[in-house]
């Protein structure tokens, strides 16, 4: 898979308007282990639907579902994965993600409370040589359309601690972002999941669409 696939790929996506036909999807990674990947059920197509809106990004309305080990993993430009517990990649998941990472794809991984040591551990299977690199409020991805001069907003505590954007870095391409105690996903949930503010939830989602349209625009 050579990496001019991932350029067509956001020319379609930046290129056409919502309101036309395209098969450009992003996806929810499923993973062994116990952990609940499929936590947050609703916070994707939120994502999505924002992002066409304020974006006019053209992004397929309804994400699709992915397994870390299916060769369908190179059919999405932007993978996103949640938990709160367990992880494991087997040897083959491992490699099929270093092979999509290297490919051009992008995976966002979103603590929803729990994930932080066993992503951390799982990684290190994927990119043994790499560590997780914390991204400065400088970094690019926090000065897309919307502006977070402090880095990456809190939307819900748990341990009391600042929320940090941790990244690994291929070329100086960032390929996969981790933010931690933030909980954005809970942000870009149905209202009533949650009953955050809405000043919360506007934060969340303009902090993702800043996401998504990073990755496009690498």
């Amino acid at each position: 898979m050579k990496k001019l696939f991932w350029w067509l790929v956001c020319a379609m996506v930046w290129g056409v308007t919502p309101a036309q036909n395209t098969s450009v999807k992003i996806a929810l990674l499923k993973y062994n282990g116990g952990g609940d990947w499929y936590a947050n059920p609703t916070s994707l197509p939120n994502l999505v639907r924002f992002c066409n809106r304020e974006l006019n990004a053209a992004i397929y309305p309804e994400p699709a579902t992915v397994e870390a080990g299916s060769r369908d993993l190179f059919n999405f430009p932007f993978v996103h994965m949640t938990g709160h517990g367990n992880v494991i990649f087997s040897e083959s998941d491992a490699r099929n993600l270093r092979r999509y990472l290297e490919a051009g794809g992008f995976l966002h991984i979103d603590d929803n409370y729990g994930l932080n040591e066993f992503i951390r551990r799982e990684m290190k299977k994927v990119f043994p040589g790499k560590d997780f690199v914390e991204l400065p409020p400088s970094h690019p991805l926090f000065r897309q359309k919307f502006d977070f001069p402090n880095g990456l907003p809190k939307i819900h505590e748990h341990d009391n601690k600042p929320p940090q954007a941790f990244g690994i870095f291929l070329e100086n391409r960032l390929v996969c972002l981790f933010t931690y105690e933030s909980d954005l996903g809970d942000g870009w949930e149905d209202p009533e999941v949650h009953n955050d503010p809405e000043e919360a939830r506007l934060k969340a989602l303009r902090m993702g669409a800043n996401i998504i349209a990073y990755v496009f625009s690498q």
